[in-house]
């Protein structure tokens, strides 16, 4: 049966919206077909379509063809919108009920409703449809196994259904959802989340949403669930009788879920966060904490964003602390501005960065460990920086601080603050010497002045000026490449008080030379059934410095380099620029790789490599004998280090360095270290990377860290996760040392 109803304009009263047009879907297709022919044949038949008056004297109107979709029709469009549907058998009469069975679908507008078995009421839109319905509602989806509703209301129920709103990806079940209109729904007995459904009847995602009702409101966005529980993997965490929860990614104000702690030294703390979304480029987050030992801490932070400019500024103040009588506080600032388009551009690309962390006290990194980021460090930065860059200069201006928190038991000779620091460079990559173009060159100056407690640093105070110039170029090929470096290093010293030779100035100009060069070979393999791309990469490595007594200069930044497979193949040995060590080595070494045919990822990566001394190092970092780099080397064979990294279908990397002495069963000559990194990432924003490190006489560095999304963590600007909308993270870093456990404190999260 095919039939069309339209009720005759003149039994309407005026006033009153036509009854929706039922339209059976072949004939509907068909004028639709004959419609959109006949207009697209006008488009190239000028003056053929026109509107004309009854005496033809005015103007001809033509038709105007348009792109325009509208998703949204107007109220009395909507009242009007015919309504489609199609079968496998229809039966049904004019202004009375239609029955659709077998594959029954149902369209109007943005509704479609399918089932096994449908009937629709022409007189007042009611359906009511059975067996595996679903109903499509502007991309809102619900399923089960039968539904009664109005199309022209909205109104109605749904038995047992699962549900996906399209906004936020939320899924959920019920049994039973009302709708009560186009923007409210209530459910009863549900379930809901944002976690991916995963495929299977019995649905459980990590983090969900248990009430015994929860009321849908797309006006303002917003859920609200009475008697409901928040639960991960099945296990209640939070329970209350009434919270509300977005809808969208939208933020809201309200209250965050309480933390509570419990340790031997602020006994119970019990946290209560308040989130404030001011604007959409401004919030605040509120943290009082009430500890039973010290009192109340009122605790904030402030995020903001602008075209130009983006920071935070965290805080933190407890009064009268009955355990230290003394007002605790600290606060925590960072901020990046863009000045480019301002009158401290100066025409160029610039920037100011301001990273500004202190604390009320040596004790507050104790006393607060789950302080906010880096409050909880030792050593507590203070910087101002402005940058700026115009072709092929660039400067870099500031003020580097440094807050140290001490410990009797464990004092930390404080790093040097530069007041202020100044660098410009030039480089250029575009060189040509001797009728040979590709030469890059630059030339760095920086000016720094070093100041700290000269009783704990045991050197002076004093300004230090340095220039670097560089020349290299890489001559390379498919198979091979060669690159030469010249360097030339000059330093000078003013200060405050004299050297153990009684001078106040010292200078240094040392030059290095360096040649680097490896081959690389491919080839097309296959392993375990799998094709990989093969290939092998030896290289060989020159440098020589000769070597200048530098005893009697301070040491202000430098430090030993770590022992990888980046620094091997380094001129220096030391980072920074007071020591620059007198290397004349040769360094030799081969690596291979496994990559993938098709992408050209890599999957497995292998590495060997040794130095050869060609003379004695005699350079080292004063006060430091019993660390790397604190003692002249006369080895003329350093460790065989040992490379590796692999990738298990992008979803587990492990990365394997590890020195290797030839001439003994030991772990290197002069410091036993292992180090060992495996991060396994399954999926987006879940992780359990633990990490392990030891070093020999120091300790045993532990840590393991646990990463589970929270909803929907997708956002447009965020420094970190928002405050319920992001993933959850629980990290645990421990020291095992054998004289003594590290720290005293003992105690539960949740």
């Amino acid at each position: 049966m095919n039939r069309r109803t339209d009720p005759l304009p003149s039994k309407r009263p005026h006033g009153v919206l036509a009854n929706p047009q039922f339209v059976a879907a072949p004939v509907a297709r068909a004028v639709h077909v004959l419609l959109a022919v006949m207009a697209w044949g006008a488009l190239f038949v000028p003056g053929a379509v026109r509107a004309q008056s009854g005496d033809g004297d005015e103007a001809t109107v033509h038709l105007k063809p348009s792109r325009l979709l509208q998703e949204s029709l107007p109220e009395d469009a909507r009242q009007q919108a015919p309504t489609f549907v199609r079968g496998d058998r229809i039966e049904g009469q004019t202004d009375s009920v239609t029955t659709v069975e077998g594959n029954a679908e149902l369209r109007r507008h943005d509704t479609v409703i399918r089932a096994d078995r449908l009937e629709f009421d022409q007189r007042d839109s009611e359906a009511k449809a059975t067996g595996n319905v679903l109903i499509n509602r502007n991309g809102d989806r619900f399923e089960g196994p039968e539904l009664q509703i109005n199309v022209d209301t909205f109104k109605g129920q749904f038995q047992k259904p699962n549900f996906t709103l399209l906004q936020n990806e939320g899924k959920g079940d019920a049994s039973r959802l009302d709708f009560l209109g186009e923007d409210h729904a209530t459910a009863h007995q549900a379930r809901y989340s944002t976690c991916p459904r995963t495929p299977g009847a019995d649905w459980m995602p990590a983090w969900l949403v248990r009430a015994t009702r929860i009321d849908f409101d797309n006006v303002e966005e917003m859920g609200t669930a009475t008697g409901g529980v928040l639960e991960f993997k099945g296990v209640p965490i939070l329970g209350w009788p009434r919270f509300s929860f977005p809808l969208t990614d939208k933020r809201k104000s309200g209250l965050l879920p309480p933390t509570i702690n419990l340790d031997n030294i602020n006994g119970l703390e019990l946290t209560l966060p308040y989130y404030l979304n001011i604007a959409p480029n401004l919030d605040a987050t509120i943290y009082p904490t009430l500890m039973s030992k010290r009192g109340l801490e009122l605790g904030a932070e402030v995020r903001y964003l602008q075209p130009s400019y983006v920071g935070q500024v965290r805080g933190a103040f407890l009064p009268s602390d009955p355990l230290r009588d003394a007002d605790r506080w600290g606060y925590s600032l960072q901020h990046n501005q863009n000045l480019s388009n301002t009158s401290l551009g100066l025409g160029g690309s610039a920037g100011l960065s301001l990273d500004l962390n202190r604390v009320s006290d040596d004790n507050y990194w104790r006393d607060f460990p789950r302080a906010f980021g880096t409050l909880t460090n030792r050593l507590l930065p203070g910087n101002a920086v402005y940058s700026w860059g115009l072709g092929p200069w660039a400067v870099s201006a500031g003020v580097y601080t440094w807050q140290t928190l001490q410990d009797i038991d464990a004092p930390i000779t404080p790093p040097y603050d530069r007041l202020p620091s100044v660098a410009v460079r030039y480089s250029r990559g575009d060189g040509r010497i001797g009728g040979v173009s590709g030469w890059d060159y630059s030339v760095l100056s920086e000016y720094t002045r070093f100041e700290s407690n000269p009783l704990l640093t045991r050197q002076p105070n004093g300004s230090r000026s340095i220039a670097i110039a560089e020349l290299s170029r890489r001559w390379e090929t498919p198979g091979w490449f060669v690159k030469p470096r010249a360097q030339l290093h000059a330093t000078q010293y003013h200060f405050d008080n004299p050297l153990a030779d009684g001078s106040r100035t010292a200078s240094r100009v040392l030059p290095t030379v360096s040649l680097d060069s490896g081959l690389i070979f491919e080839r097309d393999t296959s392993y375990f059934g799998r094709a990989f791309v093969q290939t092998l990469e030896p290289r060989a490595f020159f440098t020589w410095t000769p070597y200048r007594d530098q005893r009697l200069l301070p040491n202000y930044d430098s430090a030993a380099n770590d022992f990888n497979f980046a620094t091997i193949f380094s001129e220096n040995v030391f980072g920074g620029n007071d020591r620059i060590s007198d290397t004349r080595a040769f360094t030799v070494g081969a690596s291979s790789r496994l990559l993938d045919p098709d992408s050209g990822a890599e999957i497995v990566r292998v590495g060997l490599a040794q130095r050869y001394l060609i003379r004695d190092q005699n350079v080292f970092l004063p006060n430091t004998s019993a660390l790397s780099g604190g003692a002249p080397v006369t080895d003329r064979l350093s460790d065989v280090l040992l490379a590796s990294a692999r990738a298990v279908d992008a979803a587990l990397d492990r990365r394997h360095q590890l020195p290797v002495q030839p001439r003994c069963r030991r772990v290197g000559p002069h410091h036993a270290r292992c180090a060992l990194h495996a991060q396994p990432l399954p999926r987006v924003q879940r992780g359990l990377p633990p990490a392990a490190r030891q070093q020999r006489a120091v300790r045993l560095r532990l840590a393991v860290a646990a990463q589970r999304p929270v909803g929907n963590a997708r956002e447009n600007w965020r420094p970190r996760p928002w405050p319920g909308r992001g993933p959850v993270v629980q990290r645990g870093p421990h020291q095992l040392q054998r004289a003594r456990p590290q720290g005293g404190r003992s105690g539960g999260r949740l």
